[in-house]
């Protein structure tokens, strides 16, 4: 196990301001300054984003803003906050992902971490999976209006979607981001990788889960092969990706569900 760091610059954060009926100058400027905020936030993790890409996740920003106030989809929705606590912390996982590899989103919720990992990387073919409905179709509507190829979500359980044979052991990666402890995930997740393939967790510090997960990464056919810490700076706690190779296939009785990856962690 692989122990690497990144410290991402918020200088810029503090001139960002919410407020509620900006004119619309205003709100195109607090935009603007939100892509800038995210152009160089994800520079630290190797990431170059276009112009055009830019103008996507402005737009996402958009149709975020405007989904959440009809139903509650995450409750970070300072322009600065997005831009740094949902886009640029899904982005630190940008350069683990093959050319062209397929990509599942466990409890995709408002689209983090899939979208912006899509935005990106054009190039991965990504599916989101999430058990509300109202998300999901949020989710294909971002798909659509920000014309992603390849892309879709689906109304399914996470432990349903591991005991479905179109979508068992048909990812090269997986992720998931602020969903439950790591022992939950594993059995959420690794069902659902290739062998061969990998699990990547979007955690805050992870030492105590993976030392808990070690029965459950050897039951469901797991190791930890990397952890890379970074920072997001001074608006957020210390975070890490813990990456777990999928060492062999899961055997076919996990997921267990019922919720008993919840209930009763392995």
């Amino acid at each position: 196990m692989r122990l690497s760091g990144f410290f991402v610059q918020t200088h810029e954060i503090a001139r960002l301001k919410p407020a509620k009926n900006r004119p619309q100058r205003q709100c195109c400027d607090i935009i603007c300054r939100m892509r800038e905020l995210l152009k160089t936030s994800v520079q630290a993790f190797g990431v170059r984003l276009s112009e055009q890409t830019l103008d996507k996740f402005g737009l996402y920003f958009e149709m975020l803003s405007q989904a959440n106030a009809k139903f509650n989809l995450t409750a970070i929705t300072e322009p600065r906050a997005v831009a740094v606590k949902h886009f640029a912390d899904s982005l630190a996982a940008a350069d683990l992902l093959p050319q062209g590899c397929s990509l599942c989103d466990v409890g995709s919720g408002a689209g983090f971490p899939g979208i912006p990992l899509k935005l990106a990387r054009p190039d991965i073919q990504l599916t989101m999976l999430d058990s509300l409905n109202k998300r999901v179709g949020f989710l294909n509507e971002v798909a659509a209006r920000l014309e992603l190829s390849e892309t879709r979500a689906l109304h399914v359980r996470a432990e349903d979607a591991g005991r479905d044979s179109s979508l068992r052991e048909r990812f090269d990666i997986v992720t998931a981001r602020a969903v439950a402890e790591l022992r939950t995930l594993l059995e959420y997740a690794l069902p659902l990788v290739k062998p061969g393939g990998r699990f990547v967790a979007y955690k805050g510090s992870a030492s105590e889960e993976i030392a808990a997960a070690a029965s459950a990464l050897k039951a469901l056919g797991g190791r930890v092969e990397e952890v890379r810490e970074y920072s997001l700076g001074d608006m957020a706690e210390q975070r890490s990706l813990v990456i777990v190779k999928k060492t062999s296939p899961t055997p076919s009785q996990y997921p267990r569900g019922r919720g008993k990856e919840r209930s009763a962690p392995l």
